[in-house]
């Protein structure tokens, strides 16, 4: 089986004694409340879905990732996880820190801080995000975060798997049920959309080439018009139990904050899919892109940079337009098809939700029947 970024699985997360133990020294300590992203991050980064991170990057970290987008082992890492507290005063230094997520009660962590530093918000924005323009809402967001991050590694003291606890499996558990099913080879496919055909297309396409299917929706923070997560793993149920082999498919969630990096946060999405113990993942165009800061293969072709030569996962690549071609009678991409736009029926996403909201089915060429009715049964399929 593939080895976890950097060689080793991370496991910060406290059980049994040790768990005790810790949650009487947290009554002690110093709580800081969090959000519920961070607490995200917190848990991704204890669970090991960041390895080999053991914490949230102290500044020896950061200043690698933002100059030559590797850790200071020279690992290859593009975006740095950061806690940043607004004053240097607002969490104490060199010591053993609380976390609490805010509005739980039980603690979320202990955060040994390692130290407290200034950060250059707009270099950060420039080296994550390829632009300072603050209408990118990365940037946006970069911009309107405290003027400190703090850096230290974490022991996680609630691992709360949320609503979909047993669609929630971490690293070390996906692994095994790898190994359990003789995957040697599994690809990755990350959404944050109901099915079309035209993904059910490419991910047979690639149950021809690699053992095994991990599809892993991207759960969390959305904006409005977005799909609900509730409605996206119902939809998948769906079309697993009706039309895939489901030996050769698994389906787990990935809890995380989209940043909209592009080919930075293409890279991070393999990774993190590495450590989850996958060979491949499917980079198509423009992902994990917003508006028009990136071309349409910059994320594909950041692969093939020679500081990403040895991370391990190999990116599969879809290139072009796709579309479900009459005359062909299949999906088909400017690639593959030579028949005009009266043949095409469009995958366009703007539309699938016009007709969803409207009521109206959308064709079977572009949607099971199977994912329209799951669909139908919720009175508002998506984040307002």
């Amino acid at each position: 089986m593939i080895a976890p970024h950097g060689g080793k699985l991370t496991n910060r997360v406290l059980e049994g004694e040790a768990l005790q133990e810790a949650l009487k020294e947290a009554r002690g300590l110093p709580r800081v409340e969090v959000n519920s992203e961070l607490a995200t991050e917190v848990r991704n980064i204890a669970r090991g879905v960041f390895s080999p991170l053991e914490g949230v990057t102290p500044s020896e970290a950061f200043q690698s990732i933002i100059e030559s987008d590797a850790l200071a082992s020279g690992v290859a890492w593009t975006i740095p996880i950061i806690f940043d507290v607004p004053s240097r005063d607002a969490i104490p230094e060199g010591q053993r820190t609380c976390l609490v997520e805010n509005g739980q009660a039980r603690p979320l962590a202990i955060l040994d801080v390692e130290d407290i530093y200034l950060w250059d918000k707009q270099k950060a924005a420039a080296a994550v995000f390829g632009t300072t323009d603050s209408n990118h809402p990365g940037v946006k967001g970069f911009y309107e975060r405290g003027d400190y991050l703090v850096g230290g590694k974490v022991e996680l003291l609630d691992n709360n798997r949320g609503p979909y606890e047993k669609l929630n499996l971490s690293p070390v558990e996906t692994r095994a049920v790898f190994e359990e099913r003789g995957w040697r080879t599994v690809c990755a496919f990350q959404t944050r959309n109901v099915p079309h055909r035209g993904h059910e297309e490419l991910q047979k396409t690639v149950l021809g080439l690699v053992d095994g299917l991990f599809i892993q929706p991207v759960i969390g923070r959305k904006k409005p018009g977005d799909f609900r997560d509730d409605v996206i793993l119902a939809t998948y149920e769906a079309l697993i139990d009706n039309y895939y082999a489901k030996d050769r498919v698994f389906l787990n969630i990935l809890p995380f904050v989209m940043r909209y990096a592009g080919p930075k946060e293409a890279i991070m999405h393999a990774i993190m899919r590495k450590n989850y113990g996958c060979t491949h993942i499917i980079i198509g165009r423009d992902h994990a892109g917003v508006g028009d800061y990136y071309g349409e293969e910059d994320a594909i072709e950041i692969f093939d940079e020679p500081r990403f030569a040895d991370l391990g996962i190999r990116p599969i690549t879809i290139r072009g337009d796709f579309w479900y071609c009459q005359k062909c009678g299949r999906v088909a991409s400017n690639r593959t098809c030579p028949h005009g736009k009266e043949w095409q029926i469009s995958f366009s996403g703007t539309k699938i939700r016009q007709l969803i909201t409207e009521g109206e089915a959308p064709p079977p060429e572009i949607m099971r029947p199977e994912v329209f009715a799951v669909i139908q049964q919720f009175d508002n399929p998506f984040v307002t």
